[in-house]
């Protein structure tokens, strides 16, 4: 079956449903949105605790309730995701992309789009991605696994646990899986400092009395059907495993919370350049890949930490999408983007002279007492005091106008 529409969204999660009802609102009619799982909403689904929603609707709301929002304006627009549908290839016609969907109810599909969205989100690095040394037993399972498993099934990963990380969703699982009845028995961080957010350090480790072990890694897992037992030590500066001070916990589950890579395997297929920093796209002012007419936002970009900034990020995506759908987007000089002093990384890398931007950046270590700074070649466009920087918090930055004779923005920051 071949079909032919205006714009082809990849992703019914939260940033493929905003990008979707902004092209709507834009005037684009012609629209299919595909989700490879069973209903939309994305991860959103699985995460019933609370707050969501703060910055974008004003309210607290739970994720089903976050995405809740999204499918019903949706389905008010008439747009209607295809589910149990998965995109399998991108190939770039030029003025039109055409996409290989493999469909539960329809089959193999052929699609043509004048433009593409990526929204597929991102995906949970396990253990392979950091080898771990020791035997392959049972129990050791990613925390967003854990969760689907609790939150939409009912089932207890295990009773005695142990995390490895401290990204937002394996201390969310801690305070869960604690009030449904497992003991979990430590966080365990690599990096001096928490990957999550301060406030789910407090509300689901401290609030609760589980340890936190900063700069401690897992050396050695052990067990034979099942595991029961982690190998846990200390690491210096060049992060390797110190002889002393190690110990052992045992457990009969393990769960792995050590950060989100980006899902862009088809960004790769359609030949869309990749950042070796946010292993998202490499994208311009429009938040349009180096393949022209196809677009990327939210997770599948960079990892945000608040589902409300990856809504506000498809919005602008699927408007700049419109735009080039209708041949209505503002041309005008490409002015690169760079990082400076304790900068990660910077998105977009590529802004437009004399047009507004919102610029979404990470520091490299936590710090205090410094200035976020950014300026051209001749000016300061911003500078603003923080008293506490982290890698976990992503700051996002409007520019009024980005003026028309700079030769680059930089973005830095600068001790008081």
């Amino acid at each position: 079956m071949i079909k032919s529409v205006d714009a082809l969204v990849i992703g019914a999660g939260p940033a493929g449903l905003a990008a979707a009802l902004a092209l709507r609102n834009s005037g684009v009619q012609n629209i299919l949105v595909v989700e490879r799982e069973s209903v939309p909403g994305g991860i959103l689904m699985q995460c019933i605790h609370n707050g969501f929603g703060l910055h974008r609707f004003k309210e607290e709301l739970t994720g089903p309730e976050y995405a809740e929002r999204y499918i019903n304006a949706a389905g008010d627009e008439n747009i209607i995701p295809l589910t149990n549908t998965a995109a399998i290839d991108i190939i770039d016609n030029g003025k039109t992309k055409t996409v290989i969907l493999l469909s539960e109810t329809k089959g193999l599909l052929e699609i043509k789009a004048t433009v593409v969205i990526l929204a597929m989100g991102c995906r949970e690095r396990n253990r392979g991605n950091i080898s771990i040394p020791g035997s392959r037993p049972a129990g050791i399972i990613t925390a967003g696994l854990a969760q689907k498993m609790t939150n939409l099934h009912g089932l207890l990963p295990g009773k005695e646990i142990v995390i490895l990380g401290s990204g937002d969703i394996g201390l969310i699982m801690a305070r869960r899986l604690t009030w449904e009845g497992s003991h979990v028995k430590a966080v365990i961080e690599v990096q001096p400092y928490p990957g999550g957010l301060n406030r789910n350090i407090v509300q689901c480790l401290h609030d609760f009395n589980i340890p936190l072990y900063f700069s401690h890694t897992i050396t050695k897992i052990d067990g034979d059907k099942r595991i029961n037992k982690v190998h846990i030590a200390p690491i210096d500066t060049h992060f390797d495993p110190k002889k002393t001070g190690n110990f052992t916990l045992s457990c009969d589950c393990l769960l792995l919370s050590i950060g989100l890579i980006p899902e862009n395997e088809l960004s790769l297929k359609a030949g869309a350049a990749l950042d070796p920093i946010t292993r998202g796209a490499s994208v311009d002012a429009d938040l349009m890949t180096t393949i022209p007419g196809i677009f990327s936002c939210g997770n599948v970009l960079q990892v945000h930490d608040l589902v409300d900034f990856v809504s506000e990020e498809a919005e602008y995506c699927g408007k700049a999408a419109a735009e080039y759908i209708k041949g209505t987007n503002k041309k005008g000089k490409d002015i690169p983007v760079k990082t400076g002093n304790l900068v990660r990384y910077i998105l977009p890398s590529k802004v437009k002279a004399g047009r507004s931007a919102l610029l979404s950046l990470r520091a490299m270590t936590p710090a205090e007492n410094v200035n976020l700074i950014i300026r051209t070649d001749k000016e300061t466009l911003y500078k603003a005091k923080h008293r506490k920087i982290f890698p976990s918090i992503m700051l996002r930055i409007p520019i009024k106008e980005i003026p028309p004779l700079a030769r680059y923005i930089e973005v830095l920051f600068e001790a008081e």
